[in-house]
């Protein structure tokens, strides 16, 4: 549950990330990379540097909140879940909507694929979890 949790808060957050973004988040070197911080210019020692900070970020995020849901009582940390979930496939049929039929079909193929990369994770994280419960 925990993880589906993560995923769902994090799934959540992905369409307000891009929204926030000037122009619509359309900022494409004439390379075809694109980023957040692709206008700063940043060497690569600079990029390797801010994702450090990013995936540190996220992963201080995480166990804050994690902190606070576990606090809660399940019925509440289930009806945030519920709620989280329902909304994730709100945006998601809103942005299918966007496409054309033939970019439906990829971003469906899309989906899939992350959910089953998604799976995956949690199956690992759950055998490394019970595995790290064996060694105590």
């Amino acid at each position: 549950m925990r993880k589906t949790l993560i995923a769902v808060l994090f799934a959540s957050t992905l369409p307000a990330i891009a929204m926030a973004m000037p122009d619509g988040g359309d900022h494409r070197r004439h390379d075809g990379r694109h980023g957040p911080f692709e206008q700063l210019d940043l060497t690569k020692e600079q990029r390797g540097e801010m994702r450090k900070l990013m995936g540190e970020q996220m992963k201080s995020h995480h166990e804050i909140t994690q902190r606070y849901l576990d606090k809660l009582p399940e019925s509440e940390r289930k009806a945030m879940q519920d709620e989280l979930k329902a909304n994730k496939e709100k945006t998601h049929q809103a942005m299918r909507g966007l496409l054309k039929p033939e970019q439906q079909k990829q971003f469906d193929e899309m989906h899939e694929k992350m959910e089953a990369k998604r799976a995956e994770r949690a199956e690992f994280q759950k055998w490394k979890a019970e595995r790290d419960q064996d060694k105590s």
